[in-house]
C-alpha cells in the first residue's frame, strides 16, 4: 500500500496527454464519483486505482501518441489483485473491455471519449462486436467494470478537486487499509 501511494505522491502531477487532469485529479475524481454513487469500499477503491498501471509501468510521454498500448489494466490488476483482492483488481482489469464494451453496444457512446481514449481504443481491439458483447457480459465483475468505465470518463474536470493533495492522499490510504483488512478477514 504504501508503494501504491509513493506513486501517486511521486507520479499524481503528470498529466494525462490531451487532458486537463492531472494523474491525481483523475483517480480522485473517479473515487469520488464511485463513492458518491453508493458504490462498496473495493469499487471505490477500483475506481481510484483503475489507471496504476500507467504509474507502474512508467513510460515516458503518451504511449498512445506513438502508437503503444501499455496495457495498464493488466499491470495494475496483477499489482492489485494479492493485496485487495478480485473486488477490486478485477474491475480493474476489465476497464479497458468495458469501453469496448460501451463503443460497441451504445451507438452515441464513443462520440463521448476523449481524444486519447479515442486513440487508445484503435490499440485496445476497438469496439467489440456483438459475441464479444456477450462474453463480456458474462464475466462476473461486468458491471463494476461498466460502472467504473463510465466514472473514468466523467472524472476529467480540470475544476474539480475539492481536497488538498495531502487530504486526497490520506483518504487513499485509508480507504486502502479498510479494503485490505476486508480482504483478510474473507480469506
Amino acid at each position: 500500500m504504501n508503494t501504491l501511494l509513493a506513486l501517486y505522491e511521486q507520479g499524481g502531477d503528470l498529466v494525462y496527454s490531451g487532458e486537463s487532469v492531472t494523474q491525481l485529479m483523475h483517480a480522485w475524481q473517479c473515487g469520488r464519483l464511485a463513492e458518491k454513487s453508493g458504490a462498496s469500499a473495493a469499487l471505490q477503491l477500483a475506481s481510484w486505482l483503475h489507471d496504476v498501471g500507467h504509474l507502474w509501468a512508467n513510460l515516458e510521454g503518451t504511449p498512445t501518441l506513438r502508437g503503444q498500448d501499455d496495457v495498464h489494466e493488466c499491470i495494475g490488476a496483477q499489482v492489485l489483485l494479492p493485496v485487495f483482492g478480485p473486488a477490486v483488481s478485477e474491475p480493474v482489469r476489465l476497464h479497458v473491455q468495458a469501453k469496448r464494451y460501451l463503443v460497441g453496444s451504445r451507438e452515441i457512446y464513443a462520440s463521448k471519449l476523449s481524444p486519447d481514449s479515442v486513440r487508445s481504443l484503435k490499440l485496445q481491439g476497438g469496439p467489440m462486436g456483438p459475441q464479444e458483447c456477450a462474453a463480456f457480459e458474462a464475466e462476473p465483475f461486468f458491471a463494476d467494470a461498466v460502472k467504473l468505465r463510465v466514472w473514468d470518463d466523467l472524472g476529467k474536470k480540470s475544476t474539480w478537486f475539492e481536497d488538498t493533495r495531502h487530504d486526497a492522499l490520506d483518504h487513499l490510504m485509508q480507504l486502502m487499509r479498510r479494503v485490505a483488512r476486508a480482504n483478510v478477514i474473507q480469506i
